[in-house]
């Protein structure tokens, strides 16, 4: 009996033990823990009425921008990425420079995206018979390939993404992986297209600034770009941006595409540089291509741009500083340009 009662002191101790470690680990997270309304007591405790009353006013202020930067995310739409638009250029076949024949299907494609994306089309389209406008036919050595199969190794390679079973994709991407074999594997996408955007392959677009013109104009008779140009791709510009797809657009129905196809010259765009200036355009061109906005693409401007002479000197230094741009400057520039454009991932900054 006298076991079973010292047995039953014990069990009746032992909950008041765990109590009181629980007691003294709470006490010990509390001492670690922040006292925030401490540290604005301590703040505060030396600051006049008037100057309370401004901070809280900015709280008040922050919390109400927070707000209406909330509901303006919400209320906006959704900017649509490069595998969409790319998706896009390949379904509705904007500014196509080349057919591919197979098994007596045609199929309109841009030969730099194919160039950029694959090693296989890289070396068919290196030999004679390839120019502008031609058709080239295909025999694949993989068997097993029919029509659906070849247009979803096509929509891969515009996008990067295989089709979905739902959309009638191979559920099992047996017949692409035997196509890889022959074809070869891309590497990500925005890297080969920032590849073809440094290399100008097949460019068949130049971008060119000029201070006397309204907006935007696009000429022919061009060859060669002239420094400050940059070269581009038709295809990739009428996918990313409403603007320009219209632009090309009006001049394929007016009949100067056929000219410029017939020359193998590429489209000169002139661009007025109070609507684009003329450093905006590497950071323009290189988010188009990469879905990637890099501030530090935008060029500084050639001369600061401040009514009163620049001096020689350390003074000249400083008053040169001062009248460059900001980052936010040039940010809220490049949205501005991003709104004409109608480039909506540029604008969100997504």
């Amino acid at each position: 009996h006298e076991r079973q009662r010292s047995e039953r002191k014990r069990k009746a101790a032992a909950p008041s033990l765990a109590t009181l470690k629980q007691k003294l680990s709470r006490r010990r997270r509390a001492g670690r823990s922040a006292h925030h309304a401490k540290q604005m007591r301590e703040l505060l405790s030396g600051w006049a009425l008037p100057e309370v009353s401004a901070l809280v006013e900015e709280y008040e202020a922050a919390a109400a921008l927070k707000e209406v930067a909330q509901q303006a995310s919400l209320a906006r739409p959704t900017a649509h990425g490069l595998r969409h638009h790319l998706s896009c250029l390949y379904e509705y076949k904007y500014c196509t420079d080349m057919d591919l024949i197979f098994q007596d299907t045609c199929f309109p494609v841009h030969r730099a995206i194919l160039v950029a994306r694959c090693p296989y089309f890289r070396n068919r389209l290196a030999l004679p018979g390839s120019a502008y406008g031609a058709e080239l036919t295909l025999t694949l050595g993989a068997a097993g390939v029919d029509l659906h199969a070849f247009s979803a190794l096509l929509r891969f390679l515009y996008t990067g993404e295989l089709e979905s079973e739902s959309d009638g994709g191979d559920p099992n991407g047996s017949t692409l992986a035997r196509l890889g074999e022959e074809f070869g594997t891309p590497n990500a996408l925005a890297v080969d297209l920032l590849a073809l955007l440094d290399s100008g392959c097949y460019y068949d677009a130049v971008l060119c600034f000029s201070s006397d013109m309204d907006y935007t104009e696009v000429c022919g008779g061009y060859t060669e770009p002239m420094p400050g140009d940059l070269r581009c791709h038709k295809a990739i510009l009428s996918a990313r941006s409403p603007f320009f797809r219209r632009l090309f657009q009006r001049r394929a129905r007016s009949g100067e595409e056929l000219t410029e196809r017939a020359l193998q010259a590429p489209t000169r765009i002139l661009l007025d540089e109070a609507v684009l200036p003329r450093r905006y355009g590497p950071a323009v061109l290189h988010c188009m291509y990469t879905d990637c906005l890099d501030l530090a693409l935008v060029a500084p401007p050639s001369s600061p741009a401040c009514g009163s002479p620049v001096s020689v000197g350390a003074l000249g230094e400083l008053h040169a500083s001062a009248c460059l741009p900001s980052r936010v400057e040039e940010a809220m520039e490049l949205y501005g340009i991003a709104l004409f454009l109608e480039f909506e991932v540029m604008a969100q900054g997504e």
